[in-house]
């Protein structure tokens, strides 16, 4: 008769108090950027954080369960834009500002999260997750469950698209 080995990690350790609140930060940011709605960002939180609870037993390790959070987070926020329904403008179609804007604006930050707002979601979503969540292009991917070269160029075009919209608000040195 063989022997059963040990498991390596026991999902049982994990404490969800303890989870929510190392990972709730996370979570909730990733929702708002995708969002952009505060309220329906704490609902998707809430729903993200019963579903982790359902499957706490399936976890294999704390990276596993940080790997899950953000890959829930990020589907269950494209498939709310989804059901919702948003008619959110085309990048390319907003109008260009009127007048140059300073260098020293202090809107320039929430000028820049309207342009990543009206960014396609999958575009929308690689933007947040390697600039706030500082994930690498690979791990993107597994996030996104979609190839490398797809999540490279999403973000190149989103930033030169970004960099032109940017580029007619701020006046050139």
């Amino acid at each position: 008769m063989g022997t059963a080995l040990a498991p390596v990690f026991a999902p049982e350790t994990l404490d969800f108090e303890a989870l929510v609140h190392r990972h709730q930060a996370m979570v909730f940011s990733i929702a708002l950027r995708f969002l952009q709605d505060r309220s329906a960002a704490e609902e998707l939180a809430q729903d993200v954080f019963l579903q982790l609870h359902r499957h706490l037993p399936a976890m294999q390790s704390a990276d596993h369960v940080t790997f899950w959070l953000r890959r829930v987070t990020t589907h269950r926020c494209i498939d709310y834009r989804r059901r919702r329904r948003f008619n959110f403008l085309r990048l390319e179609s907003v109008p260009e500002p009127s007048a140059a804007v300073s260098v020293c604006d202090p809107l320039l930050s929430r000028r820049l999260r309207a342009l990543i707002g009206r960014l396609p979601a999958p575009a929308r979503m690689a933007v947040i997750l390697r600039y706030q969540e500082d994930l690498t292009p690979e791990e993107i991917a597994r996030v996104l469950d979609r190839p490398v070269a797809t999540v490279k160029s999403q973000l190149q075009r989103s930033l030169k698209t970004l960099k032109e919209k940017l580029g007619k608000m701020v006046p050139h040195a």
